[in-house]
Order: structure tokens, then sequence, then C-alpha cells
């Protein structure tokens, strides 16, 4: 792993930041301020504690979405509006930005900015970088203002010129960034039947949550055959999973009278596909979700840990990780010894880093659950879904996240953050990989 040198010295000693480091540390400073904002008295309309302005600006930087306050009632539009820009900051990523500042004052972007950059969109690669960063802004904006201009129009009348506009500033952002904020108390649920809305909040978090080297891709070759294998398997994988989860909770909840048993039959298929595609990590949601079955629940669930696309405004192990030890799982049963698809092999490099992510990700899940069950007085279904929600930058609670102890907020804190800079970036920064300089004969292990 790279090491970035910095010019401090304490006691005499040069200090040694990795990217992982660097990283982790971009997220706390902007979690830190963000804290210190909210906590302002023009930011809330009611008393706030610390732990409740940090848990919230640890939820908005980490675009997660869980909150332990009402974003619309117990924050003043100050407020309202730090949390916004944490989430625009959290999504695209402190090191972007820092980027585009480099490049619009004419500096050339160093070898140590690329580094942080590829570390930021987990990148294996640092060519292109800079053409990413100016893509993303550039998606960005034109994504951003076009979905704000149409929920304009469905909410201007609504509410008024300045309201209208707000609320249509902020959930634009808060969606195409897959945080899940919402300035209703029971977030978008009166809009479960309203197409406009279900249309362009689900397209503005499919599209953050997809990927922005996919969305270059499409951009510049048009063609899928011409598409690289990451983004084949992005676009198809987002396809089939979206498909399968919006007909699955359609045929669960169907009758259930806590969801879309009571619903017109247009409403219910409305709301089983922003259901159906919301669990990766969008965090919206438009049913009730504690009134939902079990086998609805544990469907999000799963959802909630696969996630979103790598380089995207999403967390989660991410969808091709997901893929690709399915793919490596069937090449196994079948005996044979290079995972292909679309006519591609796929690298065992890549397959181990896929297996490695998925297990440091249990253990830290495994790790909160086990210390939440001890502080929290609740149902265990509930704990596991505020676990996978908070690690999958989500959002989405059965309605626990306001009744959680000091020492719960901390987890789910230590969660969202975990989920957000991404589980292998977490591992490199409290350790020190390093390359073996030696290689040592092979043997057998029993498994199985």
């Amino acid at each position: 792993m790279p090491k970035l040198v910095s010019s401090n010295l304490v006691k005499g000693k040069i200090i040694n930041i990795s990217p992982p480091q660097t990283l982790a540390l971009s997220f706390l400073i902007i979690i830190a301020i963000g804290a210190c904002l909210l906590k302002l008295p023009g930011a809330s309309t009611t008393y706030i504690s610390w732990v409740d302005a940090l848990f919230t600006a640890t939820s908005a930087t980490t675009v997660t979405g869980l909150v332990v306050v009402d974003t619309g009632a117990d924050f003043t539009v100050f407020g309202q509006t730090v949390i916004m820009c944490l989430i625009q900051i959290g999504g695209l990523g402190l090191m972007t930005f820092a980027v585009l500042v480099v490049m619009m004052i004419g500096k050339k972007i160093g070898l140590q900015q690329r580094i942080l950059v590829q570390e930021a969109f987990n990148q294996t690669s640092l060519g292109g970088l800079v053409r990413l960063v100016k893509h993303l802004f550039i998606f960005t904006i034109v994504i951003e203002f076009v979905a704000f201009l149409i929920l304009s129009i469905r909410w201007v009348p609504e509410y008024g010129l300045q309201k209208g506009l707000f609320h249509s500033l902020f959930n634009t952002i808060s969606a195409f960034n897959n945080a899940g904020f919402s300035l209703w108390p029971d977030n978008l649920s009166q809009y479960v039947g309203d197409p406009i809305v279900n249309l362009v909040i689900t397209g503005l978090f499919i599209t953050g949550g997809i990927g922005f080297t996919v969305l270059l891709d499409l951009w510049t070759k048009r063609n899928f055959r011409k598409l690289s294998l990451h983004s084949k398997l992005m676009i198809v994988g987002t396809l089939i999973i979206n498909t399968t989860a919006a007909l699955l909770i359609f045929i669960l909840e169907y009758s259930n009278p806590g969801t879309l048993g009571g619903l017109p039959l247009a409403d219910k298929m409305w709301g089983a596909y922003f259901q159906g595609v919301t669990p990766r990590t969008a965090g919206f949601n438009t049913l009730d979700i504690a009134q939902m079955t079990t086998p609805s629940l544990l469907l999000i669930i799963v959802l909630m840990f696969i996630g979103a696309g790598s380089a995207s405004t999403g967390s989660g192990i991410k969808l091709t990780t997901y893929i690709v030890m399915i793919l490596a799982t069937i090449t196994f049963l079948r005996g044979k010894s290079e995972t292909v698809v679309f006519k591609r092999a796929i690298k065992m490099k890549t397959i181990l880093r896929a297996l490695a992510i998925i297990v440091i990700s249990f253990l830290f899940v495994l790790f909160a659950l086990f210390i939440l069950t001890i502080t929290e007085n609740a149902p265990f279904l509930k704990i596991v879904f505020e676990v996978f929600s908070a690690f999958g930058t989500v959002g989405l609670s059965m309605g626990l996240t306001p009744d959680l102890t000091a020492a719960g907020k901390a987890v789910i804190m230590m969660m969202m953050f975990i989920g957000r800079v991404g589980p292998l970036t977490m591992a490199f920064t409290l350790a020190k990989p390093k390359k073996a300089p030696i290689r040592h004969p092979e043997d057998e292990v029993i498994t199985g």
C-alpha cells in the first residue's frame, strides 16, 4: 500500500499516513465539523445533545439516513442545509472536492492526490482518475439539476415557492447520494402511489448507486458490447436484483394490511417497486418498514448487505463483490479452473479481494451485533436490521434508532463510518499490510 508522507514532525519523527488512513481521517474531520455546526443554537428548533448532533452528522456524512431526531421538525433551515451539504460532501467524497479545487486553480494533480482518489473510489489503477473526477462533477450537476426541476414542478404548487424549492433540492441531493434523509416524519410514505416522486427519487439513487465509472463507460462507449466487464456486471446485476426484489416484495406484502394490503393495485405496484430497489443503500421508504413481514425484512437485510456499486455514492460489500463470489462458487462446483463471464476470466486477485471484503464485513457486523445485544433491550430482528442498515449506509429502520442507548448510538455510528469508508480501507487503516519477501511451500488443508 503506497504511503503519503506528511511534513509534520512528532518528537523528531516523520508521520507516515497511508491513503486509507487519510481517507478515514477526512471523513472524521467532516463529521466533527458537521456535529459542531449542528450543535449551534441556530441549527435546531429544540435542544439537540452532542451525541445526537454527532450521530446526525455521521449519518449525513456517511450518506446513511438513520435519524435519532426528526430532520424536518427538529432542525431549522440552516441545520437542514448543513445536513444537505454533509450529504453532498460525503456522497462524492472530500478527496474529490479537493482534487476539483486543485484543478480549478490550474495546478496539476500530483501522485499523492491521485492515490487518494484511487483509494476513495476503490480503483485498481491510477489511470484516468482525473478524467473520472471531471466527469463525476458534470454528471452530478446535470442529473441533480434535472431532478430538482422535475420535483420542483411537483412540489412547488403543493408547498409554495420557497418550501417547495427547498424540499426539491434537499430530496434531490439526498436521493442522488443514496442518503435517505427526508424532511417528512414518515419519509416518502405519503407519495407511495405518486409516479413522479417514485420515478425521480428511484432514478436518482439507482443512478448514483450504479457507480461513476459505469456512467462514464456508458457515456463514452454507448454500446453494451464495448463496455468494460465491470460495467456489464453492474448493469445486468442491477436489473436482475432490482426486478427480483420488487417482485418478491409485491408477492410477500400483497395481502399485508400494514403495507400493501389496503392499497389499490397501481399503488401496490409502485410501493413494491420502490421498496424493492431502495434497500441497496438508498434508505428512502414509502412503506412502513416495521409492519413488513419477516421474509420481506430478511430480503431487505440481504440487499442492504450487498449494497450498491463501486465508485458510487452507496456502500455495502458492493454488487460486483457479491457477483464475483457467486460466479467463483459456481466455477468451483463445476470443477473449472477459471471464473469466466462475458467471455472474460476474472483474476484470482479479484476473487480473493472479494472474499476478503465479505469476511471482514461479516466480522465487523458480528462484532456490532454482539455489542448491541448486550446494550440494547430490543428484539433481535430489530437489532440485526439496524446493524445491517448502518453497515450498508442504507438508513432504513424498524424504529429502533431513536430508542438506542448512548452505547448503542456509538456502535451504530462506528458501523456507518466503516460502511462508508469501506471494510477493506478500514482494515488497512488499522493494520499495516506488508508484502512477504519470500514464498513458502504449499500444503493441503482439509476443508468442508
